[in-house]
């Protein structure tokens, strides 16, 4: 008797994930399609001559333990990793793992699969001086604010939880309610404004819940004075909110690596996986998907069937490629889906003018951050990232310094489809404007775009329950990770949704609305 399989749509977390946990706790085969030619979904690693891309940083961190266990398997932690004293301890299942690894951890000048722990530090850049991400109420943020300004904020903070906007509606109503008028439109508009193509008016509350549920100003200053206390415990930091978090797992050559390790693992347990096969059409008879159409890189179509089907791809194709095609208000509500496209600049330079005209050797010292939120309203650019600091693997040559400019984008946008060398001189000349470096200290440049990298909260997303409800009629249909539940989830989240989903497989229990559960709970199902 023939393996039952599982065709999974996408190699990014979600679908890798799946076929992992298909391949190691199943006797279901996993036969992965990825459109792409490498694996990571928006979560790969890009490798330009030695220098490599991290596309939108990827901190590795989670609530969950179960998560935190499963990268710890994937990649060792490296030596010497924890401060004297210091634990690692990771509790699944009642289950204790120590995951210190203080002396007998790989060394990452000697091996690549090793998981480094890595220091967060992240600044907002506003009227060209810098901010700490999240904002701390400390006197150097209140001199680089002033006096008026700084009386402004006290004074709409008061106000907003005084008279607090209701009902609340917009994802303006929820940060000015939580933060005040004043703060949200120094720190919060423009730049999500920038990420979104879209007035924050006309964002849904819902991606404040979903983004910044537990942060607040409260949250801050509590977390200020903790952190006046001596360190203790361990990395998982479970009692502090995602954007807090001071110290992060992270691959040597970024998180693509970990993704590669996983696809590798697939294999050796006995799955399948195909890169450069796109999934075009998506048959289903009788309440059960029961075949795929694969659009191969030579222009050839393939027709695979399995038992099992695992979708990451954006809801919206997955909807587009049904055969037949769904009913009328399922493909309305998915023809108005919205998505926003990535475009990452990757430029090498030899020294920087921020931080004190900054070196790759000075780097660390004066210009410590992982990321730069750019908040001016005067640049295209949202957000910088300094790949030396997230991994000095990342860079080919330690004596240059590896940066990333974030631009947030649509398909449809002019910039999107200008050349590459007008996209570079462009990134070039807002890096001059900002005070970060000048055309002289470029080396070299590389632009990659990431299409449907974030799935919006507008368009017809408020009636997004009609798709939900219809794909849940499919019963050996499982929609996993960020586009294939157009949730922007994290990482972990995504992860998440392949393991619970699997779960209900190996049990012989159907777990799918536990699975579209995942990120709307505070323990990201901890106990389950």
């Amino acid at each position: 008797m023939s393996k039952a399989k599982a065709l999974i749509i996408g190699a990014g977390p979600a679908g890798l994930t799946a076929a992992h946990e298909l391949a190691t706790r199943t006797d279901i085969k996993p036969i992965i399609f990825e459109a792409d030619t490498q694996v990571g979904g928006i979560s790969r690693t890009v490798n330009y001559k030695g220098n490599r891309i991290d596309i939108g940083g990827h901190r590795f961190f989670s609530k969950s333990d179960r998560v935190m266990d499963w990268w710890a398997q994937i990649l060792p932690l490296e030596a010497g990793a924890v401060e004297a004293g210091e634990t690692i301890t990771i509790s699944y299942q009642n289950k204790s793992r120590d995951l210190s690894g203080a002396s007998d951890g790989p060394d990452p000048d000697v091996t690549d699969e090793v998981m480094l722990v890595r220091s967060r530090v992240s600044r907002i850049l506003f009227g060209r001086k810098f901010y700490d991400y999240p904002i701390k109420f400390a006197p150097k943020t209140f001199r680089n604010l002033g006096l008026a300004r700084t009386l402004r904020i006290i004074g709409s903070y008061g106000k907003a939880r005084l008279m607090p906007i209701r009902p609340e509606v917009t994802l303006r109503d929820f940060i000015i309610n939580r933060f005040g008028r004043a703060l949200y439109e120094t720190f919060f508009k423009n730049y999500t404004e920038k990420v979104w193509g879209v007035p924050c008016r006309e964002i849904p509350a819902d991606w404040g819940a979903q983004r910044i549920k537990g942060v607040s100003i409260t949250g801050l200053i509590l977390h200020g004075i903790k952190k006046l206390r001596p360190r203790r415990g361990s990395i998982s930091q479970k009692g502090v909110e995602t954007s807090l978090i001071e110290r992060f797992l992270y691959p040597k050559h970024g998180p693509g690596q970990l993704w590669e390790v996983v696809a590798r693992k697939v294999q050796e347990a006995g799955g399948e996986l195909h890169l450069g096969h796109r999934v075009i059409k998506v048959h289903h008879e009788a309440g059960r998907i029961t075949a795929v159409d694969v659009l191969r890189d030579d222009g050839t179509v393939e027709t695979h069937h399995g038992d099992l089907v695992f979708s990451s791809m954006p809801v919206q194709e997955l909807i587009g490629g049904w055969q037949p095609e769904a009913p009328k208000p399922v493909r309305e509500v998915s023809d108005g889906l919205s998505y926003r496209d990535f475009i990452t600049v990757g430029v090498l330079l030899k020294r920087l003018t921020l931080g004190q005209g900054a070196t790759a050797a000075t780097l660390a010292e004066r210009l410590p951050d992982n990321w730069i939120y750019v908040q001016e309203p005067d640049v295209k650019v949202g957000r910088l990232q300094l790949f030396n600091n997230w991994s000095p693997y990342l860079v080919a040559d330690p004596e240059t310094i590896w940066m990333g400019l974030e631009y947030f984008v649509n398909e449809s946008d002019d910039f999107w489809q200008s050349a590459d060398e007008d996209i570079i001189a462009f990134a070039v000349k807002e890096l001059e404007q900002l005070g970060v470096s000048t055309p002289e200290d470029l080396l070299d440049a590389v632009v990659v775009r990431t299409k449907k990298a974030y799935p919006a909260y507008f368009g017809s997303y408020e009636r997004f329950d009609v798709i939900r409800d219809y794909v849940m009629e499919f019963d050996n249909l499982y929609c996993v990770g960020r586009n294939g539940m157009h949730r922007y989830n994290n990482q972990d989240h995504s992860i998440l949704t392949a393991m619970v989903a699997v779960d209900g497989i190996a049990s012989g229990q159907d777990t799918r609305a536990e699975t579209w559960a995942v990120n709307t709970e505070q323990d990201y199902h901890e106990g389950k």
